[in-house]
């Protein structure tokens, strides 16, 4: 019997960090898959209905795996680890996968005022802004969570546990969010940023987003 064709339903790729995480785990391990992109915020709710036929909560990312509907960027990516094994996207090692788990939960559920200050706008013209303080402590606490993965994990390749994997998806967003809006960080963090920048399939997912042309105008404010 052959095999089904993974569906990644994505938003936009200029603005939609949470799609470009399972995207670039899937795509930079050469995972086959069907890209269904659906515009966001577009006030048509052909749209809005289009993301419901795929999943109840209304949002991007889903995957549709056959039978098997999963949504949310980690749980998507937990799935795919199980489901492939071979891309090797936790860790081997026992104590390095903990870590990786945590800082992508991490990740996941914290880092508001970074989020909310500095929205992932591909287009974004380099500049900086004036961030508050919580801003700040965020940008300092993920500098700190890249340096200590690159100096305890990096000897093996030049992402944070070596080889590129689900931790790496979940903060790729930020480096955009870095560059975009010109956040200095350590020297380690910088060359992190550079190694992520260089990987084709985040180059795809940017050019990709470079051109589209729907322009979401309340995420062109900042």
């Amino acid at each position: 019997m052959p095999q089904m064709t993974l569906k990644l339903v994505i938003g936009n790729k200029n603005y939609s960090s949470w799609s470009m995480r399972p995207w670039l785990a899937l795509r930079a391990n050469n995972i086959d898959f069907e890209e269904i992109s659906i515009p966001l915020y577009t006030d048509n709710p052909a749209d809005k209905e289009r993301i419901l036929n795929f999943t109840g909560s209304g949002k991007v990312p889903c995957l549709v795996d056959g039978e098997v509907t999963i949504w949310d960027s980690l749980s998507i990516i937990e799935y795919v680890a199980e489901r492939f094994p071979e891309a090797k996207l936790w860790p081997a090692d026992r104590v390095a996968r903990a870590h990786a788990r945590s800082i992508s939960a991490e990740m996941h559920s914290g880092f508001v005022p970074l989020r909310s200050e500095c929205g992932m706008n591909l287009h974004r013209p380099i500049r900086s802004v004036a961030l508050s303080a919580d801003a700040r402590a965020d940008i300092e606490r993920i500098d700190q969570i890249w340096s200590e993965c690159r100096t305890r994990y990096g000897k093996s390749g030049s992402f944070l546990f070596g080889a590129f994997g689900a931790a790496d998806a979940m903060f790729a967003p930020v480096v955009h969010r870095f560059r975009t809006y010109a956040i200095e960080v350590s020297p380690a963090a910088t060359a992190y940023m550079d190694a992520m920048m260089k990987l084709p399939a985040f180059v795809e997912w940017t050019k990709a987003g470079l051109a589209e042309t729907l322009v979401i105008q309340k995420f062109e404010t900042a």
